[in-house]
């Protein structure tokens, strides 16, 4: 009985999306920015991606061998669940108007991280870059959410390591890029 009332609710809300006359960008350009990228990386993106990252391999400790991949259900749940917050975190990341952080938030790395006035401007600078970067860690969870459907761990596990090179070399570009050009000089 659930399942035929959220496909009906589906079915009603796929109507109302297709026969909105109004543009996807007039309607970006409608939407309200709240949160920073600093509050959605902290509130959406780290929690998932560390669900997503903590849900494949093994790790070896005093106890031996320990398999990370989900078992029961609800376990497959919560990967889902993260697969779907970084893709729906990644469409947030590209709404234009958002800052770096909230207002008053210093950097906390100074000398090594830029301040958030910075990466601010430097995203606003190099817009498609960014919204390459959030664009593909979206085509990832897109990815592991097909995983999670699959009960696919060795999938989740190569995914996580896709995922971790998109995360660092965005934060390589627009968070510590005077780290990048020091190793490229090297």
């Amino acid at each position: 009985m659930k399942r035929q009332i959220a496909a009906a609710l589906c079915v009603v809300a796929l109507g109302v999306i297709a026969s909105s006359s109004t543009s996807s960008s007039k309607a970006s350009r409608d939407r309200q920015v709240y949160s920073s990228i600093r509050d959605i990386m902290e509130s959406m993106i780290d929690p998932s991606a560390d669900t997503l990252w903590g849900s494949a391999g093994t790790v070896i400790d005093k106890q031996g061998a320990q398999d990370l991949s989900p078992k029961t259900q609800e376990q497959w749940l919560d990967v889902r669940r993260a697969a779907v917050r970084i893709i729906e975190g990644a469409n947030l990341l590209m709404m234009p108007g958002r800052e770096a952080a909230p207002a008053g938030t210093k950097s906390e790395a100074p000398g090594v991280e830029l301040e958030p006035a910075e990466i601010t401007a430097l995203i606003k600078k190099k817009r498609k870059s960014f919204d390459a970067f959030a664009k593909a860690l979206q085509a990832l969870g897109l990815e592991a959410l097909q995983a999670t459907e699959a009960k696919n761990v060795p999938l989740l596990e190569d995914i996580g390591g896709r995922m971790e090179d998109v995360c660092e070399s965005c934060h390589q570009t627009f968070c510590y890029p005077q780290a990048k050009q020091a190793s490229t000089r090297n």
